[in-house]
This record gives structure tokens, C-alpha cells and sequence, in this order.
């Protein structure tokens, strides 16, 4: 029994995402009555932001607003981000009829979406700081939530999506998820500091309220793929930039942080994206296509974040076990 809820344990984030994707294929088998698909939709948009509010607000509960501050290393990796992002939009200006577009709006939502709120729960998991990976969370966030109504109208053009319209939007998209829970935590903390000391104390609730998150997260993006009617060819090169960039944000990101000694934050904050954020954003105001660069990152960067937790969990039973001789 030990060894099984080990494995449990070790294996979360692959169970998950393989639980949710299941879950799709199982639930989309049975003949259920008229409706149900419906209903069972309206569940999931209610089930996940209640989830994600509950994971920031424990979060949040750990952190002191005074820890809430910025540091100069996050200019590299806002330049990392907005150059890739401002390369891609160019090219799309200079080219509007390039056959290739499709791949070049996908590369661009790769590295215009912003950080995960939930990258607070998992770089809390690596052993990172909440405080400064929220803090550039919070900092990303409101940037795209001014730069992509700005950039996107000029690169997708649509009738009638111009800034201000799009600003709303897209601000309605962000900061409720953000703010909210944030605003939840001070206020608590004020009026009920016994219950908040309670949620500040709680050690892993949040992570697997995540891993709850993370498995509707994954029957949303299995449910993307499937339903997607574009050519195969199309579908492996949107997998195959969506790891690239991925990869690539992990990877410089954390070598920014290693710099500043904050290795998991700058990972964190360059790689785990927001992944609804990123199919929403590719429906709403640019090629329905684009959508699947979201459901594949969202496959890609939880596998980087499985690899990662399996090495850290590997050291600490590496030490633990040079401890007892």
C-alpha cells in the first residue's frame, strides 16, 4: 500500500494528465441523454476557475505583500519574451500572404502568453519562491493584457476588434483569476487571522488542487484536439513549435535565474503559460488554428514540470538515504 501511494505521489502530474484525457475519451463514449454534453461544459467552466481560485487563494496566503516587489533580473526575461514575441508579430506585418503563416501566429502566441497563475503552486513544489515568481506573474500579465489588443488587431486584422474593446476583453480574461484570490487572501488575513494562519499552514493542499485543475485542463485540451478538423501535416508542425518553445522558455529561463539565485522562478515564469489563455487568444483574435499551440504547450510544459519534480524528488531520497548511513 506504502509503495503504491509512493507511486501515486512520485507519478502526479503524468497520472493527471493521463486521467484527463481518459476522462474525455470515457465521458464522450457513453450515450448519454440530450444535453448532457452541454451541462457537463457548464460544470467544468464553474468546477475549474472555482478550483483555481481556491489554489491561488491558499497561495497567496502564504505570501506577505511586502515580499511583493520587483527585481531587475525580471527585465531579461520580459526582453526574452516580448522580443520573440514582437519578431513574430514583424514578420507577420512584412509578410500577411506567406503560406507559412499559420506556424508564425502559432510561434507568436507561444511567447506572447503570459505566466500561469498556477506556476505560484508548482514553483512553491521545486522548492522556489512564491513571492517573486507571483511577482512577475502579476507584472506579465498586465503587459500583454496592454501590448496584445494593441499588436494582435494589427497582425490579424478583424472588422470591428479594435484596441479598447479588445483591452476589456482580454483584461476580463486575466485579472479576475489573478486579483481576486489575492484580494481574498489580504482580506482574510485581516478579518479572520486564525483561518488564514490555518490556510498559510496547509503544506500540499494547493499542489493538488492543481493536479485537479490540471486534469480538467487536460479534458479541455484533449477535447481541442480531437475536434480540430485541420490537416495532419499542420497539427505535427503546431506540436513541434509548441515544444520548441517551450523548451527553449524553460531553458533560458532558468539559466537567467540560476545567474540571480532563483533558478525555479525563471524557469517557472518564462515556461508554464497560461494555456486556456493561449487557445482563447487563438480563436478569438487570430487563426481558429493557432488554438492548438495552447493544447500542445499545455502537454509539453507539464511534462517539463513532471521531469522537473522527479529530479528534485530524486535528490532529496538521494540525501535522505546518504543521511541515514
Amino acid at each position: 500500500m506504502n509503495t503504491f501511494i509512493e507511486i501515486l505521489r512520485r507519478w502526479t502530474l503524468p497520472i493527471a494528465m493521463v486521467a484527463g484525457a481518459a476522462a474525455y475519451f470515457i465521458f464522450t463514449a457513453i450515450p448519454w441523454p440530450d444535453g448532457t454534453y452541454r451541462l457537463a461544459e457548464e460544470v467544468v467552466g464553474f468546477v475549474q476557475p472555482t478550483l483555481l481560485f481556491l489554489m491561488l487563494f491558499l497561495s497567496f496566503c502564504k505570501i506577505r505583500l511586502s515580499d511583493l516587489s520587483f527585481k531587475r533580473w525580471y527585465w531579461w526575461l520580459l526582453l526574452i519574451q516580448l522580443s520573440l514575441f514582437a519578431l513574430f508579430a514583424g514578420i507577420l506585418l512584412l509578410m500577411p500572404d506567406h503560406p507559412s503563416r499559420i506556424l508564425v501566429e502559432s510561434a507568436m502566441l507561444c511567447f506572447l502568453c503570459p505566466t500561469a497563475a498556477a506556476a505560484v503552486v508548482f514553483t512553491v513544489k521545486l522548492g522556489g519562491s512564491a513571492a517573486s515568481v507571483t511577482t512577475y506573474t502579476l507584472l506579465i500579465n498586465f503587459v500583454v493584457a496592454v501590448l496584445a489588443p494593441l499588436v494582435l488587431p494589427l497582425v490579424h486584422p478583424q472588422e470591428g476588434v479594435s484596441f479598447l474593446p479588445a483591452f476589456w476583453t482580454i483584461s476580463n480574461r486575466i485579472f479576475p483569476v489573478l486579483i481576486l484570490p489575492l484580494f481574498a487572501a489580504v482580506g482574510v488575513k485581516k478579518l479572520l487571522p486564525k483561518f488564514h494562519r490555518l490556510c498559510a499552514e496547509s503544506k500540499d493542499a494547493a499542489f493538488y488542487l492543481w493536479v485537479c485543475t490540471l486534469t480538467l485542463a487536460i479534458v479541455v485540451t484533449t477535447k481541442s484536439l480531437v475536434h480540430d478538423q485541420s490537416p495532419v501535416i499542420y497539427q505535427v508542425l503546431i506540436a513541434l513549435i509548441a515544444l520548441a518553445g517551450c523548451v527553449f522558455q524553460f531553458w533560458i529561463g532558468r539559466k537567467i535565474g540560476v545567474r540571480y539565485g532563483e533558478q525555479v522562478v525563471g524557469g517557472q515564469a518564462l515556461g508554464q503559460k497560461n494555456n486556456v489563455f493561449i487557445i482563447w487568444l487563438g480563436y478569438t483574435f487570430l487563426s481558429p488554428i493557432t488554438a492548438l499551440s495552447g493544447g500542445f504547450f499545455a502537454i509539453w510544459q507539464n511534462v517539463v514540470n513532471s521531469y522537473l519534480l522527479y529530479k528534485k524528488e530524486r535528490k532529496e531520497a538521494q540525501i535522505g538515504a546518504e543521511s541515514q548511513k
